[in-house]
């Protein structure tokens, strides 16, 4: 059925004027309500049958809303709020989304511009005919113009912290309405193609006790620049590479602090098939013992205009190309849980290797084969066992780590050993 055909059965049903039922159906739809449930919510409205639920949505708790829910009554505890800009058909849209939390669990939520009541973090509210969707394979509650809100006073045992203050390594992706107190490790300019056209933002590293995480700043704020330690307020994490990302937009307050924040040297470390199983990492270590060099190894060649490997003279994007020489190295790594893929860089492959990009050259002209450098490197380091950090990443073509550090274990292997079986038996 077309929106039309909609129209007219509700406005038909209900014995209520057209337009006003075109306005209200339109004004759901265009906020991603999926039209059943905004048809129910019309129905509700206006008086009419909700087209067998029952009429009033009946009061759940948060930890029994499904995915099967199209529209619950809760009571919960405002955790986190926070806004963000969007753009749908064509216009800009402030939203706000965070997560609510009552004794049985937690919950996302997006307000969006129709919805009329207090979200602040602490307050206990009532939410009355909030819809339900599903997103990233969870219920989430949509809440919009016909969800009614009451701040009550009623006090909930809930096992969150509210506020949204949290360490990096505690983050998740689709996290919002956070609060981070960091150190900028690296930070640049970069002009992108945005959706309106060419954009300066933002990117780097952040850094605190607990680790480090990439971040982009879309609405560059002075404060942010490297060296700095900021307190970073209502953000955002989305998933960048498997790993979180902290987003920064232009709701976000920024605040530099008196005390410069501590940031850890060390990166985690973890066994690969932890590390493969979480997703990906941006900044992990591994240890383990490179069992072989794969194929693209050695003394390569990249196109000149996007920097991709070239094989046979022919970019993958730019079709036949004059190639550009470059030193890279794909090692396996097995710790005897699993195996990742590490790619070295120009710079760690000519310490493996033993000598510069002009070394290479050389060598292959005298040996009249490109071939012989990845052979001298598989010399050098299979067999041998490696502490490796860098950013992992997990797709459908396997896990691979982009290292920044890879060096040779120097620790004691019995020792490790033992730590390993502990793990197991655990």
């Amino acid at each position: 059925m077309s929106l039309e055909d909609h129209v007219e059965e509700l406005a038909s049903d209900l014995d209520v004027d057209k337009e006003e039922v075109r306005r209200d159906l339109e004004n759901l739809v265009e906020y991603s309500v999926p039209m059943d449930e905004a048809k129910q919510s019309l129905r509700r409205k206006y008086g009419g049958d909700s087209g067998g639920s029952g009429g009033t949505p009946s009061s759940k708790a948060i930890g029994e809303v499904t995915t099967d829910d199209s529209n619950v009554t809760v009571t919960a505890v405002v955790l986190t709020s926070g806004r963000r800009s969007i753009q749908y058909n064509g216009e800009q849209h402030v939203i706000r989304e965070g997560q609510l939390a009552d004794e049985s669990g937690t919950i996302s939520y997006t307000a969006w511009d129709g919805f009329e009541g207090d979200l602040e973090p602490g307050q206990t509210v009532r939410f009355g005919n909030a819809g339900v969707r599903e997103w990233d394979g969870r219920p989430e509650l949509n809440l919009g113009q016909s969800t009614d809100a009451e701040v009550v006073d009623e006090t909930l045992d809930v096992d969150a912290d509210v506020g949204g203050e949290s360490a990096l390594a505690d983050l998740e992706p689709g996290d919002r309405g956070i609060t981070v107190e960091v150190r900028v490790i690296e930070c640049e300019e970069k002009v992108i193609d945005g959706r309106d056209g060419e954009t300066t933002i933002l990117s780097g590293v952040l850094g605190d006790e607990s680790g480090r995480l990439p971040f982009t700043d879309w609405e560059p704020h002075d404060t942010i620049e490297e060296g700095a330690s900021v307190r970073i307020e209502e953000t955002f994490v989305r998933e960048f590479r498997g790993a979180p990302s902290v987003n920064v937009s232009e709701f976000s307050t920024v605040t530099p602090l008196s005390e410069p924040v501590s940031v850890t040297e060390d990166a985690p470390r973890m066994r690969i098939r932890e590390a493969v199983e979480s997703g990906g990492q941006f900044d992990v270590e591994l240890v383990g013992n490179v069992i072989e060099i794969r194929d693209g190894s050695g003394l390569i060649e990249r196109c000149p205009d996007c920097g991709r490997v070239v094989q046979n003279g022919q970019c993958r994007t730019h079709g036949a190309v004059e190639g550009e020489d470059d030193l890279r190295t794909k090692a396996i790594l097995d710790d005897g849980t699993a195996t990742v893929t590490v790619i070295l860089d120009d710079e760690l492959t000519e310490r493996v290797y033993g000598g510069d990009l002009e070394d290479a050259r050389e060598h292959a002209r005298d040996a009249m084969d490109k071939e012989v450098v990845a052979d001298r490197i598989a010399e050098r380091v299979v067999g041998h066992e490696y502490v490796v950090r860098g950013s992992l990443s997990v797709d459908e073509y396997g896990a691979n780590l982009n290292a920044t550090e890879f060096a040779e274990a120097d620790d004691d292997p019995a020792a490790r050993a033992s730590n390993f079986l502990k793990g197991v038996d655990a």
